[in-house]
């Protein structure tokens, strides 16, 4: 069935809910220049705020309307290039990445090429069929990884979903080789302890070391038992990636973690790492924790610093650091992605972004909590909606990101002032269903070579092309390869 799509162009929307939202955020985030910041003290700070004031902007964002089911509406600088609907690989769109003029996009029941040598017209290369949630990917030469983490019956593309206490239950990390795009072909298997949600890769010249997340301390998987507060550390030498093996199990959280108090979640294990290798540090989003991390010998990551937001956060999610390595970027994935977490009774705190400086250098390096950021647009109670994956886009001097927000869309936004978060562009869909919620929306929205694109989880491919004298500038900024979760030095 082909779904058809209206567009329309909303610029009053982002003006008058960027607007309203810039002004809480303004009020709720204000504090005394002398305090410690922290996530607590953003909160107690907003006990100044008048509850009339407050009430007057959360109405003034309320009062925008929603868009009707499968209604695309967007801000007046951003244009809707094309769109690729589902085909084949017929399970929920995962991450991207990118390696010259391609795009490598994951799919529960495995990955896609596509061809993007012209953005306007994507075309399909190739679709490898390898069930495996949720199959997470990544690329380095000719080298392309996949994440595992569901019991699978063995390692092989043609396993089948077993239960957890079979002793033949596989999960873990897959290799495939990618040097003939129509012809990937799978070259090895790795298990890891408790699968890969994730991983993120910390490449150099002889081999690809990959960082893998996991967090599922099922009592049923014999290897993944609490605590499990660790990452998997995986060696693949590029010429010969068959031989590549776990090399290391580095315990982050020596103490086991946030224990869940306060309605955060247990730290038992990281969801997502980013690294930034031209910095050697890594920021991971562990659950109930974030961390700062030393990467400068790759096989034995460590922690430098170490934060928690008992207040808003519920599970973090992901990280990004602006270009600098001065700030980073964790999100909170409330509800799990499957949850409507982007309306009035949410708030505009939860399920947003925590916006970090890190403060100092090397090993006493800190992470000092500045402000929240949430798109300032409500979304319907049947759309799935918190804050998910997103990159930078490379402007000089400015700190700018593109990011996924499930069902609420795709958002672009500023924090070059780290207290004062906006909004500059947006892209999205309404909800697939006015009476229920049905999971869907931007799983990932990464810039790459001047355009956006964008893996929905249940529409398909999409690519954006922002017009804005704020963004560009990276329109000059030109990429080999990008793996978001290993991010590059844009400009060295």
């Amino acid at each position: 069935m082909t779904l058809r799509h209206t567009t329309r162009i909303r610029p009053r929307r982002l003006g008058v809910a960027a607007a309203a939202a810039g002004l809480l955020a303004a009020l709720l985030t204000a504090a005394p220049a002398a305090a410690t910041p922290d996530p607590g003290d953003a909160k107690n700070s907003s006990k100044s705020v008048s509850e009339s004031t407050e009430a007057e902007v959360r109405a003034a964002i309320a009062s925008e309307e929603i868009p009707a089911p499968d209604e695309i509406v967007h801000s007046d600088n951003i244009t809707h290039v094309a769109h690729v609907p589902k085909a084949g690989l017929a399970d929920y769109n995962t991450d991207l990445a990118f390696q010259g003029k391609y795009a490598f996009a994951g799919n529960y029941d495995g990955f896609r090429i596509y061809d993007i040598s012209n953005p306007k017209k994507p075309r399909t290369v190739s679709e490898v069929l390898c069930p495996g949630s949720q199959n997470d990917v990544s690329v380095s030469g000719d080298l392309l990884f996949l994440s595992t983490d569901s019991s699978r019956s063995d390692s092989s593309c043609n396993s089948t979903t077993q239960p957890a206490t079979e002793k033949s239950s596989w999960e873990g990390m897959k290799v495939f080789d990618i040097s003939d795009k129509a012809n990937p072909r799978y070259v090895a298997a790795v298990e890891t302890a408790c699968g890969s949600h994730t991983h993120s890769l910390v490449p150099t010249a002889k081999n690809v070391y990959i960082y893998v997340s996991s967090y599922s301390p099922r009592a049923t998987f014999p290897d993944c038992q609490p605590p499990h507060d660790g990452i998997s550390v995986v060696k693949v030498p590029r010429n010969a990636p068959e031989k590549a093996a776990v090399v290391g199990f580095p315990v982050l959280f020596p103490d086991g973690g946030n224990p869940g108090d306060r309605g955060s979640s247990a730290t038992t294990g990281c969801h997502d790492i980013t690294a930034l290798p031209s910095k050697g540090i890594a920021a991971g989003a562990c659950m109930g924790d974030g961390i700062l991390m030393s990467i400068a010998d790759p096989e034995h990551p460590k922690v430098i610093d170490r934060v928690e937001d008992n207040v808003n956060f519920a599970f973090w999610h992901s990280a990004t650091f602006n270009q600098t390595a001065d700030k980073v970027v964790f999100t909170d994935e409330l509800g799990g992605g499957g949850a409507a977490t982007c309306n009035a009774q949410i708030g505009l705190n939860r399920g947003a972004d925590g916006i970090y400086d890190i403060v100092g250098s090397g090993d006493d390096a800190k992470l000092v909590f500045r402000s929240y950021y949430k798109i300032p647009r409500h979304q319907a109670d049947t759309e799935n909606c918190v804050a998910h994956n997103g990159s930078l886009i490379p402007v000089k001097g400015k700190d700018i990101m593109v990011q996924a927000w499930y069902q609420g869309g795709v958002s672009v936004w500023d924090f070059t002032d780290s207290s004062q978060p906006k909004e500059i562009a947006y892209f999205e869909r309404g909800p697939i269903s006015a009476d229920q919620l049905v999971l869907g929306g931007s799983w990932s929205a990464y810039y790459y070579n001047g355009y956006i694109y964008s893996n929905d989880i249940a529409k398909g491919f999409d690519v954006l092309k922002i017009s804005d004298k704020r963004t560009d500038p990276a329109k000059e900024v030109k990429l080999k390869e990008l793996n978001v979760q290993t991010q590059p030095d844009y400009f060295d």
